[in-house]
């Protein structure tokens, strides 16, 4: 469903992707880990076409959005979703318009069937009858519940996860992932989230890939994330203050780039 090869992206001398490689099996939930300005974001705005990347391939559904135009890049976004790190609520509208606002500027469906849309997602989130709320009367919990009832309103076929746990409190951040790993299995969707919340991942991931210096440097299953031989992705899961992430030493700098160009963790 998503294929991402050699991927680059600088800004100005600052290089956040360099040469990175993901795929991303139709109906797979991918989760890509790593630190705070691994480039984590970047990578999601390049899928979704709104970053241009320098080099490299992105792959949805077998066309490469790299080469296209605005106007076909308007057209690929429509099978993306996504839930934002601050949810990302329009604080004029009510619960309602911010569920349909897609679907109403898309003119998708009559005002009757969105109305039923709007019912019918608040409903798989867990919210019903909070359509005439507006966003500051939500907890954030609910505008969580909201946006990700806002990104499932056009039934995408990708939803992207950008930090959704980020904010809450333990408990309310279990509900987000109970509720991602049900929109998965009801909805069959394809989806890629980024998290430093190891819980999180643990949880709602299908496979885990470890970001850093700009390339994926492991892949595999969370059972194989948590017991990696890698300093690196041993260190982070982990949340050890030392190690090789802090240290940068020469030497595992020389592993990781070893690790990645022997396609090892591709």
């Amino acid at each position: 469903m998503i294929e991402i090869r050699g991927l680059a992206k600088r800004f100005g001398k600052k290089v956040v992707l360099d040469g990175l490689d993901l795929a991303v099996p139709r109906g797979e939930n991918m989760v890509v880990i790593g630190g705070s300005g691994t480039g984590k974001s970047v990578l999601l705005k390049c899928v979704m076409g709104l970053l241009r990347p320098d080099e490299g391939e992105i792959r949805i559904d077998g066309e490469d959005i790299t080469r296209m135009d605005e106007e076909e890049l308007v057209r690929v976004r429509r099978k993306f979703g996504m839930l934002f790190q601050g949810s990302a609520l329009f604080d004029s509208m009510d619960v309602g318009e911010n569920v349909g606002f897609a679907l109403r500027r898309l003119r998708k469906f009559p005002e009757e069937r969105i109305r039923e849309v709007v019912e019918e997602k608040l409903s798989m989130v867990g919210l019903r009858e909070i359509q005439r709320l507006m966003p500051a009367e939500l907890s954030g919990g609910m505008k969580k519940r909201v946006g990700l009832a806002r990104a499932i309103a056009s039934e995408p076929d990708i939803l992207l996860y950008d930090e959704p746990t980020t904010g809450l409190d333990p408990i309310m951040a279990d509900v987000i992932n109970d509720l991602i790993v049900s929109l998965r299995e009801r909805l069959g969707v394809t989806s890629i989230t980024i998290t430093h919340d190891m819980a999180s991942a643990y949880k709602i991931a299908d496979r885990i890939a470890m970001l850093y210096k700009g390339r994926i440097v492991e892949t595999g299953s969370p059972d194989e994330i948590r017991s990696t031989a890698n300093p690196v992705v041993a260190q982070f899961v982990q949340g050890r203050a030392r190690g090789p992430i802090t240290d940068e030493s020469e030497e595992f700098v020389r592993f990781v780039r070893g690790r990645a160009e022997g396609g090892k963790g591709a």
